[in-house]
C-alpha cells in the first residue's frame, strides 16, 4: 500500500461498479469524504444515515461502512494510509458545515490535491502530503466547531459493538447467532437492534461484508475459487459458489470472466 495520500472523485472510487461501495465494507486506509451535489446514505458502524451536501465524512481505516451514491451524487474521497503523519479521528464522523467559508476551505485543499493528483511534477507526492495535513487540520478545528453527537443508545452501542466484529471476524466460519452469543444477546435482539439502527438485519451486514471481499477478490484477484472459499471461511467451494450465485445470478468462474472482460473494454 502506497504511502501517498490518493484523492479520488466519488465516481472514480467506485470504479464503475456500485456494489464496491454499497456492500458493507472496510478499507485499509483512512477516507475523507466530501459531498458538493447531491444526496446519498452513509451506513457507518452498524448506523444509517443520510448525506447531503456539504457533508464531510471520515471513516477510520477499519470501519464497517457503505455508501450509497443518490444519482445526482458528486464528491471527492481523500484517502490516506495509516500510522504515517497525517492524523484522522480515531472514529467515524459525519459533519455537515454551513458556514460558506468553512465549506470553501475543504473545497481548496482537496482541488489542489487533485492538480498534483493529475498533473504530477517533482516533489508531488510532497506536496500531496502536506495537502492531506492541512485537510486534517480543517477536519479537527470542523469537529471542535461542530455540535456535539448524541450520545448513542442501547440498541447503536450494541450494533456498533457487532459491526466492530464482524469487520475483524468476517473471514472466520461464524454464523451471526455466534457473533450475538459472544456479545450476550440473542439472534432476535440483534437483528431487531440492527434493523433499527440500519434497515439490516445482523445476518444480512455480515453477508454483505462476505460477498463484498468475495468479489473484490475474484474480480481483482487470481487466486482459485477454492482458495477464496477457504480464505473466507466457506465449509466447501461448492456451498461458497451457490452463495455466490444467489446473491450476484452469476457462479464465480462467470462473474470473473465478466470483469476481466469490462476491465479490458
Amino acid at each position: 500500500m502506497s504511502s501517498t495520500p490518493q484523492i479520488l472523485s466519488l465516481a472514480q472510487w467506485m470504479h464503475g461498479a456500485p456494489w464496491r461501495l454499497a456492500l458493507q465494507h472496510a478499507l485499509q486506509r483512512h477516507a475523507l469524504v466530501w459531498v458538493t451535489r447531491g444526496q446519498a446514505r452513509v451506513t457507518v458502524d452498524g448506523i444509517r444515515r443520510g448525506v447531503g451536501v456539504h457533508n464531510a465524512l471520515a471513516i477510520p481505516a477499519g470501519t464497517l461502512f457503505s455508501l450509497e451514491l443518490g444519482p445526482q451524487c458528486f464528491g471527492l474521497v481523500c484517502l490516506i494510509p495509516p500510522g504515517g503523519p497525517t492524523l484522522m479521528p480515531d472514529r467515524p464522523q459525519h459533519l455537515r458545515i454551513r458556514e460558506v467559508h468553512t465549506q470553501m476551505e475543504l473545497t481548496a485543499l482537496l482541488d489542489a490535491m487533485q492538480r498534483e493528483s493529475n498533473h504530477p511534477r517533482d516533489f508531488s507526492d510532497e506536496a500531496l502530503g502536506a495537502h492531506a495535513q492541512l485537510m486534517t487540520v480543517w477536519l479537527r478545528r470542523a469537529m471542535i466547531a461542530h455540535e456535539a453527537p448524541d450520545r448513542p443508545n442501547a440498541a447503536h452501542r450494541l450494533v456498533a459493538a457487532y459491526a466492530a466484529m464482524v469487520a475483524r471476524d468476517y473471514q472466520s466460519p461464524m454464523l451471526m447467532a455466534d457473533y450475538a452469543r459472544d456479545l450476550g444477546v440473542t439472534p432476535t435482539h440483534l437483528t431487531r437492534s440492527c434493523r433499527q439502527c440500519c434497515g439490516l438485519t445482523a445476518a444480512e451486514i455480515l453477508t454483505q461484508r462476505s460477498l463484498h471481499a468475495a468479489r473484490v477478490m475474484l474480480e481483482d484477484g487470481g487466486d482459485s475459487i477454492r482458495h477464496v472459499a477457504v480464505q473466507l471461511g466457506f465449509r466447501s467451494a461448492a456451498y461458497f459458489s451457490r452463495f455466490i450465485l444467489h446473491h450476484t445470478g452469476q457462479t464465480p468462474s462467470a462473474l470473473r470472466k465478466s470483469a476481466a472482460t469490462k476491465k479490458a473494454a
